[in-house]
């Protein structure tokens, strides 16, 4: 479960780094990034259920 969050995270970083990159692709980086907070909040939820 840690690895599959894990690389949503790292996609969700990629995507937003392109999108600052591309100029023209804002919009994907505001996606990566609200994805990227969202993949990290819910993994915090599930690691603190577990213990």
């Amino acid at each position: 479960m840690v690895y599959v969050i894990l690389v949503l995270l790292a996609v969700w970083l990629v995507l937003a780094i392109l999108g600052t990159i591309i100029e023209g692709l804002l919009w994907l980086a505001l996606i990566g990034a609200v994805l990227f907070v969202a993949t990290a909040v819910w993994g915090w939820f599930q690691n603190r259920q577990r213990t």
